[in-house]
């Protein structure tokens, strides 16, 4: 039997956790730069504030209501990895789905009581309400999930009596896997709830819409179609990039916003155990200014032997970031991105290079420190590493909640 569990709200949850006078409110979480609402508590959902609206289009007198915070996604992470750590002292298997979501295996038992215990521990360990959806298949553990959210909190649809009554009246747009433009033809068609769905001609739905929309009907019939991944998927490769909060024009400020996204993209590389062989690097003027001029310049090269020391992806990066730049041109964002990504510990030798042994022992001292006493305490100067003023190119983040769990300076007080 599967089970989703989902955090609610989860990033305004977080920012009410450290912050406790936001409980109750209605909290924003703003996306890069503050632009638009990534995340809305219910206050701010019932002031009428829609999931990707840009923050400067809500209406001032909902404006001044609102409790805004820049989004601090490495809080989120850390946060998130604390809810899944319970989830695995619970659940013999748990697949990461997202941030906020993660898909479970109930053990053989009592599966109201393992819910209730999960959906508990969360709240009172980590200050997270959740919402836990159980059923047969992951669509309908998706499906009871939505369901709970409504006020119930936990919703078990192994039941075929009870799963009939919910499909007969849960739209059929918000069944996952469906979305907006297949609801539209569907709706065409008189297919308008999730039970109409399951009572749908298989073979005609697979004609008209493929094999996706068929599989997601034979989960709601109650036929899983697909089982839990415990382990993330090989990644082809590792992209890192951010729209500057200012246009840029000095090549110097372009080559320092690139090598800090080159080494968040190394950090990730080595976390997962894998190399690359090569480096991607793209820079773009800004699209939203027409009359402005244009220019987004992409370069590739391979590396001369697979690698995951950030120096030599920094190289490479700042040799391609030389080649492409242009003066007269404004800078709105850039990106690194780690190709023909290969397993860390699978090495083929090169004629005229070799693999130094010292690479490897450098890069884990790097992440060591890093780890132990906080992301960016030691690092590369040609990155924007400990700047005394923030770059230019840094993003626009005026509501940005501390560190709490990351830094020993932001920890929380509590007097």
């Amino acid at each position: 039997m599967f089970g989703l569990v989902d955090a609610n709200s989860f990033y305004c949850s977080v920012e009410q956790v450290f912050d406790p006078a936001l409980r109750g409110k209605a909290v924003v979480v703003g996306s890069n730069n503050d632009g638009c609402a990534i995340a809305r508590s219910d206050q701010a959902k019932k002031l009428g504030v829609k999931m990707g609206q840009p923050l400067h289009e809500i209406p001032p007198h909902i404006r001044r209501q609102l409790h805004i915070r820049s989004a601090n996604f490495g809080l989120y992470g850390d946060i998130s990895g604390r809810v899944v750590g319970i989830l695995r002292d619970l659940f013999p298997k748990v697949e990461v789905y997202s941030i906020d979501e993660s898909f479970v295996e109930f053990p053989v038992g009592n599966r109201m009581e393992v819910a209730h215990e999960a959906r508990s521990r969360i709240e009172r360990w980590v200050g997270i309400p959740n919402c836990v959806g159980i059923g047969p298949t992951k669509t309908l553990a998706k499906m009871a999930n939505k369901i709970a959210k409504a006020g119930a909190g936990i919703v078990d649809l192994a039941d075929e009596g009870v799963r009939a009554a919910h499909l007969a009246r849960f739209p059929v747009e918000d069944v996952w896997g469906v979305g907006r433009k297949f609801a539209a033809r569907l709706g065409a068609e008189g297919i308008i709830t999730a039970g109409d769905l399951v009572k749908a001609d298989s073979e005609t739905l697979r004609a008209r819409y493929g094999v996706v929309l068929a599989r997601t009907q034979a989960e709601l019939q109650g036929v899983a179609c697909s089982d839990l991944q415990e382990a993330e998927p090989d990644r082809q490769q590792i992209v890192c990039s951010r729209s500057f909060g200012r246009e840029v024009v000095e090549l110097e400020d372009v080559q320092q916003a690139v090598a800090t996204f080159a080494i968040n993209a190394c950090e990730k590389l080595r976390k997962r155990s894998l190399q690359a062989g090569g480096v991607w690097v793209w820079l773009n003027t800004n699209p939203f200014k027409p009359d402005a001029p244009q220019y987004h310049p992409s370069k590739a090269m391979s590396l001369i032997s697979a690698s995951a020391d950030t120096r030599e992806v920094l190289r490479m990066a700042q040799a391609l970031t030389r080649a492409m730049y242009r003066k007269g041109y404004r800078y709105k964002k850039a990106g690194v991105g780690l190709l023909d990504l290969t397993a860390g510990d699978s090495h083929q030798g090169d004629l005229f290079s070799g693999v130094d042994p010292r690479s490897a022992k450098l890069m884990e001292v790097l992440d060591a420190a890093n780890r132990k006493f906080g992301r960016n305490a030691m690092s590369f100067a040609s990155s924007a590493w400990r700047e005394k003023t923030k770059p230019q190119w840094s993003m626009n983040q005026q509501h940005l909640s501390p560190a709490y769990t990351q830094k020993w300076s932001e920890l929380l007080r509590v007097r």
